[in-house]
């Protein structure tokens, strides 16, 4: 089968010429095969027809079999061709005529068409173009390369059918002849440019040659012209220029000279430290810097080097006196606040000296210090001064501090433990083994406040004067820089400061005028300048604030463990020295100290933690140690409750209490028993041996001095132990709130949870039966239930008072939580107090129940002859025990408490007794008339109960046991 790239025409002319010419067979293969092959090509219409140009022709795939191709002439036989005549071909032609008529007819068009498009659209690129859109793109990447698998792959793709194989190899040739007749194109279009280019450049040669030629003939007769005309006028200029160049070479050196004089003079000046002249020198030499005046001058090569080496020197020598005016004399500051801090009549003012202030005078400081402010400025290492002067000023400050409590401290230390004597010895034995720490920790709480006051007095002397400095510089920034300055006008400005020194670089020119480094007060760099000086001028002083803070808060941070544990006047000696150290240095830097104030406010909480856990164990303790028995109020505790209760507490601090351990003593009042002829026991017992003790422990509260009540809004409630050391533990609190206010809502929890501990202890050991355990009680009586119920109602009556007293330093927006609290804790209160009085009334109903069931054996002796006409053993107990309690609950209780609670025990009484009676069985009327006499006699008794429930007609306690006895008996209420 022929290749696909073979056209049909050349196909059947190879056919027609094998088979129907009669002189095919008399030609050999050999000799016709060149002939037949460019007989092929030629005779190809569709070769023919993709390309104008006989080149397109001949690029056929060389691999192909059926392509035809040329053979080497030097290799072709010469075997001479056979005579063919026009007849030879008739059959051939005759087949072919209709297929070539088409043919030629195509390539006519085709050719028309070709030069048409040509000559009137065909422009440069556009052939690269056509290539372009024919060629795919893959072969016209910048990394095509066919060895890559890839690549070849992409433009070469294997197909196991031959044919289609062959295909491929055609197109990729047929690629190439598009790209190369694109090229050839391309070239055609643009070659009429390039020999027009051609042809001027060589007309341009021509040119320039011709040119040169008219230049060097110019130069020939400007010579002769310059020779013959202008020669002796060329010479008299060049003269002149001679002479102007001697004058300035005269004057160069007249400058010269006045630099040497000056450079030593500079070097004199900066020796002898007159700064203000020596500025002067390097201002007049550097403007003549700035005017060139010196350029070109080897032997002042190096003048800008020694200049800035002088203005160093200059800078050098300003900063050291600056800083030497400007920090006060640490040895001399040292030297006084220790000597004073020895004394034995050191007095303690709270930080705060009022005896002198120590230091430079104001007038003084600021006479030394504006001159040395004006020269800095004019260099513009003012701000670089006032840095050195911040470093400076906090180490010497810092350094002083350090040697005070390195003098003071084993002073002090041996002041704690014994006098002045015996300290000294101690100091020599135990100086060298004790680290700052220790000796810090084994201070009393005095002698710390004393090594703090003195550290308050150093600091003091240093910020006062950089407070006085800073003043000074501002100052000084305000009567500089007020525009261009000269030497005059600066002797107007700043008459008696500066010294005045003018210097004259050139004889016979001007006298040099030296402006400021500031020469306008609005430009951006004199306002920059300002803004450097002032904020470092201020940076002095919050830095020097800053380390003082820091110094202070490490002295705390050193006793952080012991301030906790100290007594509250102990801890507010040290808190209060702090306070004022924090708002002098606050006013003198103008900055809030927040690390000192952090420190001071951690110390503080922990006191308050501390005080609290210590306060909750030792109300703890106590409740498990109270007997439950009343005891005496002194004096100082009814002036606690007035003070809370007053209206004068609102503006007025509770004063307070000495000392703990005082407290502890005078707190614990009489707690011995009231006298009673025998052993406290349950209420069944009490009946039989308190009766005849009521009038003897009258005469005994006549006989004391001290009263065994406090007295609270009108009201006395009997104390015990516990209540009086809980109260002395609320008005320390009270006490902590105002004296650290920033603690309040902390103090104000803290007091809701010693009411909680104090109240659920309550509970649990008198309504729990926990104190016949803890405290040795045989049991809860009575009377210990009703001094429980009158310390609950104390407590609970006061804690308005303590809420609104606490309250007057707690922030608004805490108040509305911390009220709630409060509302609970008074609930629990009131809830503890109305169980405790329900357990009395529960008591007294057991013990009548107790009494109920012994009455059937009563009414059996009834029922026998019985003559005996006072009331039965029953009614005589329930009589005995229900005035007992009276009695007792009228000696402990609220009015208003007995009366509710006797309120329920006659209720009681009237249902019991009354149920109880009409079941009985009387069968004889003296069991009757025993019955009438015993509820009589238990009425009588019920009518002296303050129940305050009174009938229709006025009978006090009317209730069911009247009903029973008017019913059954036909008694009257009145009897």
């Amino acid at each position: 089968m022929e290749a696909p790239s073979l056209n049909p025409l050349s196909r059947t002319i190879s056919t027609t010429s094998s088979i129907d010419s009669p002189s095919s067979s008399s030609f050999s293969s050999s000799s016709l095969s060149t002939s037949s092959s460019i007989s092929s090509i030629l005779n190809n219409p569709h070769s023919y027809s993709t390309s104008s140009s006989w080149p397109s022709l001949f690029f056929f795939n060389p691999s192909s079999s059926s392509s035809p191709s040329l053979p080497d002439p030097s290799t072709s036989p010469s075997t001479p061709f056979p005579n063919v005549s026009l007849s030879d071909f008739s059959s051939y032609l005759a087949s072919i005529s209709d297929t070539f008529s088409r043919f030629e007819h195509i390539i006519n068009h085709s050719s028309s068409t070709q030069s048409s498009n040509s000559d009137s659209s065909l422009r440069p690129g556009e052939a690269l173009l056509a290539c372009l859109r024919e060629v795919p793109s893959l072969f016209f990447k910048e990394d095509f390369q066919l060895e890559d698998g890839a690549t070849f792959h992409a433009a070469c793709p294997f197909s196991p059918d031959p044919e289609e194989n062959l295909s491929l190899q055609e197109r990729l040739t047929q690629y190439l002849d598009v790209v190369e007749v694109g090229l050839v194109r391309e070239i055609a279009l643009r070659s009429e440019s390039f020999y027009e280019a051609q042809g001027r450049l060589q007309g341009l040669d021509g040119e320039i040659v011709e040119a040169c030629g008219n230049i060097r003939a110019l130069k020939e007769t400007i010579r002769a012209l310059t020779g013959d005309l202008v020669g002796s006028a060329r010479q008299v200029q060049e003269l002149n220029d001679t002479r102007g160049n001697l004058v300035a070479l005269q004057q160069k050196l007249t400058v010269i000279l006045c630099v040497s004089k000056e450079l030593s003079d500079l070097k004199l000046l900066v020796a002898q430290a007159d700064c203000v002249a020596a500025l002067d020198v390097i201002d007049d030499l550097q403007h003549l810097l700035d005017t060139d005046e010196l350029a070109g001058l080897h032997c002042f090569r190096h003048i800008r080097d020694q200049l800035a080496t002088s203005l160093a020197s200059v800078d050098s020598i300003l900063e050291a006196e600056f800083v030497r005016n400007a920090v006060p004399d640490a040895k001399a500051v040292e030297e006084m606040v220790i000597l004073h801090a020895k004394r034995k009549d050191f007095i303690l003012l709270n930080g705060i000296d009022n005896e002198a202030k120590l230091g430079a005078e104001n007038s003084d400081l600021e006479a030394r210090l504006l001159p040395l402010i004006y020269c800095s400025s004019r260099t513009a290492k003012l701000p670089a001064m006032l840095r050195k002067y911040r470093e400076t000023l906090i180490t010497l400050m810092t350094a002083a501090i350090k040697t005070t409590v390195a003098e003071l401290l084993p002073i002090l230390v041996a002041r704690s433990e014994s006098d002045l004597e015996g300290g000294e010895r101690a100091i020599d034995s135990e100086a060298g083994s004790q680290s700052l720490a220790s000796k810090l920790k084994n201070l009393s709480s005095e002698s710390f406040v004393r090594l703090l006051t003195a550290i308050f007095k150093i600091v003091q002397v240093y910020l006062t004067q950089a407070a006085e400095v800073k003043r000074v510089v501002e100052c000084g920034m305000l009567n500089i820089n007020v525009g261009p300055t000269t030497p005059e006008t600066n002797e107007d400005g700043a008459n008696n400061i500066l010294s005045q020194n003018s210097y004259s670089l050139a004889k016979n020119s001007t006298k040099l005028i030296i402006q400021g480094k500031v020469d306008d007060t609005t430009s951006p760099s004199a306002k920059n300048f300002r803004a450097d000086v002032l904020s470092e001028n201020t940076e002095a002083v919050f830095a020097a604030c800053d380390a003082a803070h820091g110094r202070w808060a490490k002295l705390l941070g050193v006793r952080a463990l012991l301030h906790p544990k100290l007594r509250l006047q102990e801890f507010l000696s040290i808190y209060n020295i702090t306070q004022d150290f924090i708002s002098v240095t606050e006013k003198i830097g103008g900055r809030l100290g927040y690390s000192i104030r952090g420190v001071l406010q951690s110390q503080s909480k922990s006191f308050v933690d501390v005080q609290h856990e210590s306060k909750m164990t030792k109300i703890k303790a106590v409740l498990d140690q109270e007997t439950w028995v009343a005891v005496d109020v002194p004096e100082e505790f009814q002036a606690i409750v007035n003070s809370l209760s007053s209206t004068s507490s609102v503006e007025n601090s509770i004063e307070i209490v000495e000392s703990d351990n005082s407290v502890s003593k005078s707190a614990e009042p009489d707690v011995s028993p009231s006298k009673e002829n025998g052993k406290d026991e349950q209420v069944s017992r009490e009946d039989k041996r308190s009766e005849p003790t009521g009038p003897v422990r009258s005469e005994e509260n006549n006989a004391r001095s001290t009263p065994q009540y406090i007295v609270h809004g009108g009201v006395r409630y009997n104390m015990l132990n516990c209540g009086l050391i809980l109260l002395k533990m609320l008005s320390e609190y009270v006490d902590i709130s105002k004296c650290l206010p920033t603690l309040s809502s902390e103090v104000v929890h803290r007091v809701v949870e010693l009411l909680k501990l104090f109240n659920s202890r309550t509970c649990q050991l008198v309504l729990g039966a926990g104190a016949m355990q803890v405290s040795g009680l045989k049991s809860i009586t009575s009377k210990h239930l009703a001094l429980a119920s009158q310390i609950i109602s104390f407590i609970f009556a006061i804690i308005p008072d303590i809420r609104r007293v606490l309250f007057l330093k707690t922030p608004e927006a805490r108040k509305l939580l911390l009220t709630q609290e409060f509302d609970r804790v008074s609930q629990d209160y009131k809830v503890h107090r109305d169980e405790i009085n329900n357990k009395l009334v529960q008591i007294m109903r057991e013990r009548l129940l107790a009494n109920l069931r012994k009455l059937p054996q009563i009414v059996e002796d009834w029922n026998k002859e019985d003559a005996d006409l006072q009331p039965s053993a029953f009614a005589k107990s329930v009589s005995k025990e229900v005035t007992f309690l009276h009695r007792i609950l009228s000696q402990n209780l609220l009015e208003a408490d007995v009366q509710a609670i006797f309120r329920q025990v006659v209720q009681i009484f009237h249902t019991n007794i009354t149920d109880a009676f009409s079941k009985l069985e009387l069968k004889t009327p003296q069991a009757n008339n025993r019955l009438c006499r015993d509820a009589q006699h238990i009425l009588a008794c019920i009518r002296k109960l303050p129940a305050e429930n009174f009938s229709g007609d006025g009978v006090p306690n009317y209730g069911l046991l009247d009903e029973f006895l008017a019913e059954k008996f036909g008694a009257k209420v009145g009897q």
